[in-house]
């Protein structure tokens, strides 16, 4: 079953012995807290690792006004995107030379396909994905609420480990990547 931002911020809130909230507009602490923590810890949870749930491609197009230097043209990112992974010509999303600045991609290309990560919505977070986002906004939330280091600490130390168990397990979800060149083995059949 999918959570809400706030379900996630009263999970977060009661995993470290605070009062819950409901709302995240409330008039209280938790919620004051919940309501900075939460959209910084979700997004750079987010961007700490390529989740398959968090990939997207996109056709982009250039702007009217191209960059002073370096490259030919400008393309706007999308909205949601978080990090960029790679880009490429129209039909294929890697393989071009790329900087990204600001909200923008440089590149010598009419048109890109950009392959990223992008913010998506709670209702989409997979549930190996869930306690790793709890426990990470519980230490974050731990400081401020209880004024506990040896909790937070220790809350940092079970997101580190649901962090590599949540990596496991998304990076099961797709084909091994093949090693297509590898001197050593043409070497040998030879």
């Amino acid at each position: 079953m999918p959570l809400t931002a706030v379900e996630l911020c009263a999970t977060a809130l009661v995993k470290i012995g605070a009062r819950p909230i409901s709302d995240l507009e409330e008039e209280t602490t938790e919620a004051t807290c919940a309501r900075r923590f939460y959209p910084i810890t979700r997004d750079a949870l987010l961007a700490v690792h390529p989740w398959s749930f968090t990939l997207a491609q996109a056709e982009l197009l250039p702007d009217a006004e191209p960059p002073l230097a370096d490259f030919v043209r400008s393309f706007p990112l999308p909205p949601d995107h978080l990090r960029t992974i790679s880009v490429g010509p129209r039909g294929r999303s890697r393989g071009l030379a790329y900087r990204v600045q600001g909200a923008r991609i440089l590149c010598d290309a009419d048109a890109i396909t950009l392959a990223y990560q992008r913010r998506v919505a709670e209702s989409e977070l997979p549930a190996f994905f869930v306690p790793l986002l709890v426990t990470r906004l519980a230490a974050e939330l731990c400081i401020p609420l209880t004024e506990s280091t040896g909790r937070a600490a220790e809350l940092f130390r079970l997101a580190e480990a649901e962090l590599k168990l949540a990596r496991l397990i998304d990076s099961q979800q797709a084909t091994p990547q093949r090693v297509d060149d590898f001197t050593l083995i043409g070497a040998r059949l030879s």
